[in-house]
């Protein structure tokens, strides 16, 4: 016999579960005392919102669904943040939520929320545990439906009195969940199609990717010479130093890019949604027939004709469709379309504008982009900063990008945390603007007490800078509401024991990342940017 909350463990620990992100509270007590002995590495977040992003970051390492709990009501709704990521970004996860004891329903007790109704919209599926003995059945088919189709988060609440109830049931067996292939029919339409291209172009984006089918994707675009580009923040999906990469299709596009693809009359969409950020606000292709010819390729059925009307859609994952057309001769019409779009790209990206001011973004993204390894995991939040990076920053390999699609601010810090602790032997790097970086910052503790060796470059204009742009444009001399009087941040880093280092003019910066990767553990580094300097080749009066 065990209790509710040690066979929740047990399930975790059966489906392969070897990290757990927490902030602990007496709702779950049951499940923490079945954590004690377990092997499971329980990493202690300061904020539930950063404990779901961290989690979320996991889902995104792993293909499987990253593993968050806490608490009950203020503990629900600060996670809900993290939820909203993973569910934009189609991210597999489970969050486990504390809850009050059953026979306290309706009388809105001590932090009562009633589940459903909040994350109802946002998870595709909410489930509240009332039997300890459906445990290995409920846990088992969230597994299937975090990883099923399109991916996304699943939450389950814990009844506290079910967690310490006694039962003898099994844990579940390991979930593995169906890749969706297309028929032999649509294979053939599809090299139809294809073959009677003239200037075709694939877009690669979502989930449920593996480096082994980014390696296809590459040999696919080689075989068939396509330029492909990748959607908002999937950058890690195609090499930007391959000859066929044409780019991010995403906010602040390469107007050769955006050319290319409306000018195209063959566009696959391979996993990607083509959602607002990729659409350029959904205006780069006709709603709802493109005037392309649009190959939709998507493992969520759901996802197929929800925008536009594809004329051939498929549902798969990107490895089982890839595998399957894989066994055609290309037969291109065409030729040098890789090369010209590889040429536009590298034209657009090859050196940042100089900024204003002493200390500017553009030196600092130049020198990352000359001395971080291939295999170095960037993890940002949303701003301004961004910009500098998503355009001029050079991805190279499968799974060195983390960052949110749904543009979530203070998502990089507790995504360094989860990547630091995956991966410890490989270079991890958050950047954060400052309003970005103080929506999450605390979690820069968990770093500084595990000696998680990462390094945090804080990107401080004093200003909410993506609104202060936004308002300069629409609202011209009426600044509201973006003006920021921050701390120093560096010497906040060395509070914590870790080392904290201020560059105030591009020329400190090489010596202080030197500095930084040196450290054994955690350091930031607080970079004193120019308001003016707001995005590159724009400025700002102020």
């Amino acid at each position: 016999m065990k209790s509710g909350g040690h066979l929740i463990v047990e399930c975790l620990k059966a489906q392969g579960v070897d990290r757990v992100f927490c902030v602990p509270g007496e709702s779950y007590l049951n499940v923490l005392d079945g954590l004690f002995e377990s092997g499971i590495d329980a990493v202690v977040a300061r904020h539930e919102g950063g404990a779901a992003m961290m989690a979320d970051a996991d889902g995104k390492m792993t293909g499987r669904p990253g593993v968050c709990m806490v608490t009950r009501g203020p503990g629900a709704t600060n996670a809900s943040a993290g939820v909203h990521v993973a569910a934009q970004d189609s991210t597999p996860m489970v969050l486990f939520v504390g809850q009050i004891a059953r026979d306290m329903r309706g009388r809105e007790a001590f932090q009562e929320v009633d589940y459903r109704a909040v994350f109802g919209t946002v998870a595709k599926w909410v489930e509240e545990i009332d039997q300890v003995d459906r445990i290995p059945e409920i846990l088992s088919h969230a597994w299937h439906v975090a990883m099923s189709g399109r991916p996304g988060p699943v939450v389950l609440a814990l009844p506290e009195d079910m967690l310490t109830d006694m039962t003898d049931r099994a844990p579940c067996e390991r979930v593995e969940v169906a890749d969706p292939a297309p028929t032999p029919d649509a294979v053939q339409r599809f090299h139809e199609m294809l073959g009677a291209a003239k200037c075709p172009f694939v877009a690669l984006g979502g989930t449920r990717w593996t480096a082994a089918d980014v390696a296809k994707v590459q040999a696919f675009a080689e075989a068939w010479d396509l330029p492909v580009g990748v959607t908002f923040r999937r950058q890690s999906l195609f090499d930007a130093a391959h000859p066929n990469y044409a780019g991010d299709v995403g906010l602040g596009i390469n107007p050769a890019l955006k050319q290319r693809i409306a000018e195209s009359d063959l566009l696959l969409l391979l996993g990607a949604r083509f959602s607002e950020n990729p659409s350029q606000s959904f205006s780069l292709l006709e709603i709802p027939e493109p005037k392309q010819t649009l190959v939709h390729v998507h493992p969520g059925p759901e996802e197929l004709g929800r925008i536009y009307r594809p004329t051939l859609g498929i549902n798969a994952t990107p490895g089982a469709f890839l595998d399957a057309i894989s066994k055609a001769a290309p037969a291109p019409t065409w030729s040098g379309l890789g090369d010209k779009a590889h040429a536009d790209y590298l034209v657009w990206t090859d050196q940042p504008p100089a900024g204003v001011g002493a200390a500017t973004m553009s030196h600092v993204i130049g020198h990352l982009r000359n001395v971080l390894p291939e295999n170095a995991i960037l993890c940002n939040g949303a701003g301004n900063y961004a910009i500098w990076l998503h355009r001029f920053y050079r991805y190279h390999g499968f799974g060195t990008q983390l960052a949110p699609t749904s543009g979530s601010m203070g998502y990089g810090m507790p995504a360094a945390v989860a990547a630091a602790v995956r991966y410890p032997d490989r270079t991890v790097v958050c950047l954060a603007g400052d309003g970005c970086f103080q929506m999450s910052g605390m979690e820069f503790g968990v770093a500084a007490q595990r000696g998680l060796k990462l390094v945090v470059l804080v990107c401080d204009n004093s200003i909410y800078g993506t609104i202060r742009m936004h308002q300069e444009r629409d609202y011209p001399g009426r600044v509201s509401a973006t003006s920021m009087v921050n701390p120093d941040f560096s010497a906040w880093a060395r509070s914590y024991g870790a080392v904290g280092l201020t560059v105030e003019k591009d020329a400190d910066f090489l010596s202080a990342l030197a500095q930084a990767f040196d450290t054994k553990g955690p350091a930031l580094i607080h970079i004193k940017l120019d308001a003016r300097d707001i995005a590159p080749g724009q400025m700002l009066e102020i």
